[in-house]
C-alpha cells in the first residue's frame, strides 16, 4: 500500500515535469490500486474493532462507504482526463520523453514488486485477490505510458500521449465502475450477486420439519460477509428449536451466511 501510494505520488510530480498527460493518466490508475490496497487494510483492521452500543455491527461498512466514495472520485478523474485528451489532440503539448520514460520505467518496476508482495496471500484472502487484480491492470497501463514515452522520443509524435492516456482512462473507468457497483450494491442492501433467494428457499423448504420459507431477506455488511432474517412455517409436529438449529447450519454450511434472525410462523396460514 505505501508502495504504491508513494510512487502515485511521484508520478504526479513525473507528469508536471514532463507534462505528459498519460503518465497522468498511469498516476490515476495506481489510484485505483492504492485505494484498492487501503480498503483490504481497511477490512482487516477495522473489521477486528469490536461493536458498541452505537454502532451494534461494528465498523465493517465503512470499508465499503470509503469504496463507494473512491470510485465517484475516480469517475470524475477519467472524465477530466478525456477533457483534457481531446484538447491536447487539437493543440498538441510538447512532452518531455525523458523524464516520463524514466518515471514510467521506474512505476513498471514498483508495480512488478507490488505484485510479488500481494501474489504469497492473495490466494486465502478476497481483499487482497481483489487488489492484485488493480495491479495487474496498472502493469499494463506503465507498459502503455513507457510505449508512449518511446514513441515521442523517437518520432516527436507528441499525439501519442494523449491518445494512451484515453487507453490508460479506460482502465480505470473499468476498474472505478466496478467498485461503484458492487459498494452500490451492499450500500443499497441488495442480495449478495452469488445468492439466488429462489433456490435458497428451496433448498431451506428441504430442511426436516420445515414446510416452507418466506420473507427471506438477505443482504452484506460488507464484502463477503452476508446476513439474512427469515420467517419459517414448521411441519405438525415438528421442534422448533431442532428445527431452527437446523437452518442456521445450513445457511451457514451452504451459503455462507453465519448471522441470521429467524421467525417460526406458527399459525397454518402465516405468510
Amino acid at each position: 500500500m505505501l508502495l504504491t501510494g508513494g510512487f502515485m505520488v511521484v508520478e504526479v510530480v513525473g507528469a508536471l515535469v514532463s507534462g505528459s498527460l498519460a503518465l497522468l493518466a498511469d498516476a490515476g490508475h495506481m489510484a485505483t490500486d492504492f485505494a484498492a490496497l487501503v480498503l483490504a487494510y481497511a477490512g482487516m483492521r477495522f473489521g477486528r474493532r469490536p461493536a458498541d452500543a452505537k454502532r451494534t455491527y461494528g465498523y465493517r461498512r465503512l470499508e465499503v462507504l470509503a469504496a463507494f466514495v473512491n470510485g465517484i472520485a475516480l469517475l470524475a478523474l477519467t472524465i477530466w482526463i478525456a477533457v483534457e485528451a481531446i484538447r491536447r489532440l487539437a493543440y498538441p503539448v510538447e512532452v518531455l520523453s525523458g523524464p516520463m520514460m524514466a518515471v514510467a520505467v521506474a512505476g513498471l518496476f514498483v508495480n512488478l514488486a507490488a505484485f510479488a508482495i500481494l501474489r504469497r496471500d492473495a490466494a486465502e484472502n478476497v481483499n487482497l485477490s481483489g487488489a492484485l487484480v488493480h495491479v495487474l491492470g496498472d502493469l499494463l497501463g506503465s507498459v502503455a505510458t513507457i510505449a508512449a514515452a518511446a514513441v515521442i522520443w523517437l518520432t516527436g509524435w507528441f499525439a501519442i500521449d494523449p491518445i494512451l492516456s484515453i487507453f490508460v482512462a479506460l482502465l480505470i473507468v473499468r476498474s472505478a465502475w466496478v467498485v461503484v457497483h458492487r459498494s452500490g450494491h451492499i450500500l443499497l442492501e441488495g442480495t449478495p450477486p452469488e445468492l439466488d433467494l429462489a433456490v435458497m428457499k428451496a433448498n431451506l423448504a428441504e430442511t426436516p420439519g420445515v414446510k416452507s420459507a418466506s420473507h427471506v431477506h438477505v443482504w452484506s455488511l460488507t464484502s463477503g460477509e452476508s446476513v439474512a432474517t427469515l420467517h419459517l412455517c414448521l411441519c405438525d409436529g415438528a421442534d422448533a428449536a431442532t428445527v431452527l438449529r437446523a437452518v442456521r447450519l445450513r445457511l451457514k454450511n451452504e451459503f455462507g451466511i453465519g448471522h441470521s434472525t429467524i421467525e417460526i410462523d406458527f399459525e397454518p396460514d402465516a405468510r
